[in-house]
């Protein structure tokens, strides 16, 4: 059995939504017969595999129900109260649905209501840009209305879209537009996304119903499309047959997003970012099919392709007036390898006691793993572990070597278990990493695959509140063993392991067509010491002031998140303990957040994001967005200004000039700690412990 651990931001975005056929508004929104058998087999794998042994009934259905809604409509802008009132006979026949037992035609009804009410919405919003508002007028946008009650008719729902556009509007304004940009910014805008929702198919609605199912028992168990099932593998092995190149949907085009390195793209050097696609053809002579206003996805499918072969693209230069002459560029397409998204490395030097120290930085994005190169016997298979190894040896053979590590895991969701217990073996000796705990009471401990020691040096693991799952396996067994010291924020407490069920090998789909996939949780994962960091997370040994607030992201605040609990501990020979070079450690960093610029301009932006970060209105008089929106922006200059003069620095005349800066040189106040840290361990560790004693 094959275990994954999935990370919980969304990988993919909008280049993961299911293909259409389609350009313009979709035929009616109904199910498929295929979508009933998928429904059927996913049902009948919760029943028997999902953690919580939980039992599709009526009770079960009313929560799918109610996330469902929350799904589609969570800030309640689009249905009203007659809508959610004409829904409620559905409440208790959603179990029966996924069963098989009664059709899923609710579902699409419900989506259906909800397209509507959305291009019915969008439209009015383009309709209010014919006239300028009364910005002078004094009335407050509740923009956040997630606890607030459905509106109750459509003079509400009218009424609250017309501020939300008057709030577009102004924020446009705020930033130097003229009225008559602004609307044309946001005609544009709406306009786009009304395309979206047209575009919109039935695996779509489908797709949607089926994760607000899987969510209901818990965050991390998810059904992908098989669009999204090929997505997912292309995340876990950082490759994929193509051109090698990003693209983004803007107006009606496709266009370049980005040229990725070493891609085809890249070395043929005739295609350029912003270019746009007007027209793909198969091969060097096969019919150019316009692609103009399709979905991104279904573009991205004709490109995509077999090693070797031919993709011809009419593309439209950036700049270049629609009606102008295209180019038509033959690309022959290859593998690409998605390498910002693997381990990389760096080093920092950080000046102390008369010399310059340096320690090395390996920034790790997400746990992954080529396992369909693994399973053909290729021996260079990808995977995070092998790339770490090889950083870690080009650190140390580099010139002076490094006299520290920090391991980078700050947002990181995860990904494969495997790679989490062999990266922990690269650093420990050896023993159990984890403990798994299946749907049925059983435990397995999962043992450090890697007798080798790669770095025996000082180690910092670096991680913050989206450090999760796989990440928080490697922390928590870097903390228990003792080997080296965690820093940063309380990790995201993603403590669940999923499993990976391709739903053709289980169900024979029609030929032509696929199933998809279903991520289903079927266990909880614990630290060697018995404890779960399901919930809680993993807890720094030294807590760095951050910027992400801990009562809106993470585990513990998602409704179906499974508990906290612990399981006996295992029998593992830790390294010594820690806790006195913590305290040491901890001193210094004390004294550098009282003394240090940098340390001191961090805390001074939290504390100015607290108030502003749990608002749920604001005023759409102009003057008094102005007067905060300056005030704002004079007291961060002023941050900004204060942190420059105590580093002996120019200061910024203008809020401009400093976030021109910013783009040009942005901070990283918590690595460069992490490297402080990193720096004191290495210090101390070369320090008689006679020495440090009387220090102390």
């Amino acid at each position: 059995m094959t275990y994954l651990v999935r990370c919980y931001t969304a990988l993919f975005g909008l280049l993961l939504t299911t293909a259409t056929a389609s350009v313009g508004l979709a035929d009616e929104l109904r199910p498929e017969l295929r979508h009933s058998q998928v429904s059927r087999l996913v049902t009948d794998f919760i029943e028997k595999s999902h953690y919580r042994k939980a039992k599709v009934d009526d009770e079960l259905s009313s929560m799918v129900f109610d996330n469902y809604l929350d799904t589609l409509d969570g800030n309640r802008s689009y249905f009203i109260e007659s809508d959610i009132q004409a829904f409620e006979k559905y409440r208790f026949r959603l179990d029966n649905a996924v069963q098989g037992n009664y059709s899923l035609q609710p579902v699409f009804e419900m989506f259906e209501r909800y397209r509507e009410r959305a291009l019915t919405q969008l439209g009015y919003a383009r309709d209010l840009l014919s006239e300028e508002p009364d910005f002078a007028k004094d009335e407050v946008f509740r923009f956040d209305r997630e606890d607030e009650p459905w509106l109750r008719s459509e003079a509400e729902l009218n009424d609250f879209w017309r501020q939300r556009v008057k709030n577009d509007a102004l924020s446009l304004l705020l930033a130097g537009k003229t009225w008559e940009e602004a609307a044309e910014t946001l005609d544009k805008r709406y306009k786009q996304n009304a395309r979206r929702f047209e575009q919109l198919n039935n695996d779509d609605v489908f797709e949607t119903f089926m994760n607000a199912f899987a969510h209901t028992l818990d965050p991390h168990s998810s059904y992908f499309s098989p669009r999204n099932a090929e997505e997912y593998r292309i995340q876990m092995a950082l490759s994929y047959f193509g051109i090698g190149a990003s693209l983004i949907s803007e107006d009606d085009y496709v266009t370049i997003q980005n040229i990725i390195a070493g891609g085809p793209a890249f070395v043929d050097e005739t295609l350029q970012k912003g270019d746009r696609i007007t027209a793909v053809g198969q091969g060097s002579d096969g019919e150019l099919v316009d692609v103009i206003g399709w979905r991104l996805d279904d573009v991205v499918d004709l490109i995509r392709g077999k090693e070797g072969t031919t993709v011809r693209l009419s593309v439209l230069p950036e700049g270049a007036l629609p009606g102008a002459p295209e180019d038509v560029l033959a690309l022959t397409r290859g593998k690409v390898k998605l390498e910002d998204q693997a381990a990389q490395k760096k080093v920092l030097t950080v000046p102390r006691e008369d010399r310059e120290w340096r320690i090395g930085v390996i920034e790790i994005p997400s746990f992954y793993r080529d396992y369909e190169a693994q399973q053909r016997g290729d021996k260079d298979f990808r995977s995070t572990t092998k790339d770490v190894r090889r950083l870690i040896e080009e650190l140390e053979s580099d010139g002076e070597g490094i006299d520290g590590l920090v391991v980078d895991l700050r947002n990181n969701g995860g990904g494969h278990l495997s790679e989490a217990t062999a990266l922990s073996g690269l650093f420990i000796n050896r023993g159990p990493i984890v403990q798994l705990r299946d749907t049925h009471g059983n435990i397995d401990k999962y043992r450090d695959p890697i007798p080798l020691v790669a770095y025996s040096g000082p180690l910092t693991v670096l991680v913050n509140r989206f450090s999760a799952s796989a990440s928080e396996i490697f922390a928590a067994a870097i903390q228990d063993y003792e080997r080296g010291v965690v820093v940063g924020q309380q990790t995201f407490g993603k403590g669940t392991v999923q499993n990976l069920y391709p739903l053709d090998q289980y169900f024979k789909p029609p030929a032509g067509e696929s199933f998809g996939q279903l991520t289903l949780t079927i266990g909880k994962y614990y630290r060697v010491t018995g404890g779960s960091t399901q919930n809680r997370g993993v807890e720094p040994d030294i807590e760095l002031p951050s910027l992400i607030d801990a009562t809106l992201v993470g585990e513990s605040t998602r409704d179906s998140a499974l508990p906290w609990d612990e399981i006996d501990k295992v029998r593992f020979r830790a390294g010594k303990p820690l806790d006195t070079l913590i305290g040491e450690l901890s001193v210094g960093y004390r004294q550098r957040l009282a003394s240090n610029p940098d340390l001191d301009y961090l805390v001074g932006n939290i504390e100015a994001l607290q108030e502003s970060r749990h608002r749920k209105s604001v005023s759409l008089n102009i003057d008094e967005r102005r007067i905060e929106r300056e005030s704002f922006r004079a007291e961060s200059l002023a941050r900004e200004n204060e942190r420059r003069s105590a580093l002996g620095l120019e200061p910024y005349e203008t809020i401009e000039a400093m976030e021109k800066a910013r783009e040009d040189d942005e901070l990283d106040i918590w690595l460069d700690e992490a490297a402080a840290i990193a720096t004191d361990q290495a210090i101390l560790r070369l320090e008689p412990t006679q020495t440090r004693q009387a220090r102390l």
